[in-house]
């Protein structure tokens, strides 16, 4: 096997591992938006419950709130390591090949980001994730502000 088969080969393998993270973060994300909304389905179902003083939405909402901070992280920390673990490296790799499709795909990428002002689905999911997290504060916000204003506090 010649020099450059082996980088061929090198490249490809990290492709293919790339593109399995890629599929991984999807799954998480996709894990996390369903167990969101059967949160939020959980907290309008479960209206007027409690446990003593603490309300079953008001448990739910910190449930929510915590889901939902971890949503934002794993994101964050997805994005990060197929950035510099995977883009960086597939970037040196193709330095020792003719073509440079990943090099090539971020340049139009960035080119569009920048004159479209678009938005792409990881920023979509952030803000899905945002607006979770301000809803369930909302909701919790709900089921203490009246136990507070009745307790005479």
């Amino acid at each position: 096997m010649t020099r450059e088969d082996l980088i061929l080969e090198q490249y490809r393998l990290y492709s293919e591992a790339k593109e399995k993270f890629i599929d991984r973060t999807f799954m998480t994300n996709k894990f996390y938006m369903v167990f969101v909304v059967i949160l939020m389905f959980l907290i309008f179902l479960s209206n007027g419950l409690s446990f003593g003083k603490l309300t079953v939405p008001a448990v739910f909402s910190i449930i929510g709130l915590i889901c939902c901070s971890l949503w934002w992280l794993n994101m964050d920390s997805y994005g990060c390591l197929i950035k510099i673990k995977f883009s960086k490296v597939l970037e040196e790799i193709e330095k020792e090949l003719p073509v440079q499709p990943y090099a090539m795909e971020y340049k139009a990428l960035r080119e569009f980001r920048t004159n479209k002002k678009g938005f792409l689905f990881s920023d979509i999911q952030k803000i899905f994730a945002v607006f979770s997290f301000l809803s369930f504060f909302v909701m919790l916000m709900l089921e203490i502000i009246p136990k507070c204003s009745s307790c005479g506090l």
